[in-house]
């Protein structure tokens, strides 16, 4: 049986790292694209000839060419721009766009079967034009946030309880970002829910570095952001996908009734399998989680109209 093959746009840290784990894992032969001339093909190389310690069998190759997608199960899209100082969250979102956007427009013409992740930021936004432009159904395109968002939770309840974070179960959903919504009935520690153990406030700690996690690790290094973690949350997404091992995880993905959203790319739970986002499972949720998730909704169709008013970003 012939291995699958995964395309990985964008060779920096995170794109590099998820080719780096799919490989390891022997998931799939992995095709690492980028504009920059040398960037793909260099790692690709380096990659490759790690297989020779590690013992797997994959194929990894890289590229400046798009083509390169072509045939691909599996095309996970990283390219994009991290927001510099002086630009705006408009500035960042145009800029993407006019990455994200391409890449998406070719995918059919090269790969009409594909799943497609999409990771570049702002996550919720790119999600919904990646979809506009391929004209995939829903299920074959979502986004990685959410699983970065709960690890980092329950990273951050095992440092605390002193139990291994493999240990600790949570969902995170809604928007990547400040409108993320952590679903406080669902962090549990080997099965045993921790409300009514710990104290409301020192959850709401958790909550609170959760939600500036990324901006943590930004402020630690001085240069650059997370990859390690991201990385690890593309392959989780990526082996439900490639194996057709069903998971549930919380994604991106266009809503189109379920709780009570319509038309609008936001984070909830998400059976991921061979088809992609195959399934949306409505868990409950509180009054509150549920208003929170409506406002991340309510600002995410904000920057998508926003999106579509710039000339030349929608078609």
């Amino acid at each position: 049986m012939a291995r699958a093959k995964a395309a990985v746009v964008g060779a920096g840290n995170v794109g590099a790292t998820a080719a780096h784990l799919l490989a390891l894992k022997d998931l799939a032969d992995v095709t690492l694209i980028d504009i920059v001339e040398g960037l793909a093909a260099g790692k690709a190389l380096d990659l490759a000839q790690s297989s020779a310690v590690e013992g797997f069998r994959a194929r990894v190759e890289g590229t400046t060419d798009f083509a390169a997608m072509a045939e691909s199960r599996l095309i996970v899209i990283t390219a994009g721009m991290a927001r510099k100082p002086g630009m705006s969250r408009d500035d960042l979102l145009a800029a993407n766009a006019g990455i994200v956007g391409p890449i998406a427009e070719r995918i059919p013409q090269l790969a009409r079967d594909a799943v497609v992740m999409v990771v570049t930021n702002p996550l919720d936004v790119m999600v919904a034009l990646a979809l506009e432009r391929t004209g995939f159904p829903r299920q074959r395109v979502f986004g990685m946030a959410g699983v970065l968002d709960t690890a980092r939770l329950r990273t951050f309840v095992g440092m605390h309880l002193g139990v291994p974070p493999s240990e600790v179960d949570a969902m995170v959903l809604g928007s990547h970002g400040d409108l993320m919504v952590p679903v406080r009935g669902s962090i549990t520690v080997r099965g045993e829910p921790v409300r009514g153990r710990v104290e409301e406030s020192v959850i709401d700690g958790w909550l609170a570095r959760t939600r500036d996690g990324g901006a943590e690790i930004v402020k630690l290094l001085k240069q650059g952001s997370a990859y390690y973690a991201p990385a690890s949350g593309i392959v989780a997404m990526a082996e439900a996908v490639l194996t057709g091992r069903k998971t549930v995880l919380p994604a991106c993905v266009r809503l189109e009734g379920e709780f009570g959203l319509k038309q609008v790319c936001i984070g909830v739970p998400v059976r991921i399998g061979a088809g992609g986002a195959e399934t949306v499972v409505e868990i409950e949720l509180t009054g509150e989680e549920r208003s929170q998730l409506h406002a991340a909704a309510a600002q995410v169709a904000e920057m998508a109209r926003a999106l579509h008013a710039k000339p030349g970003q929608a078609k």
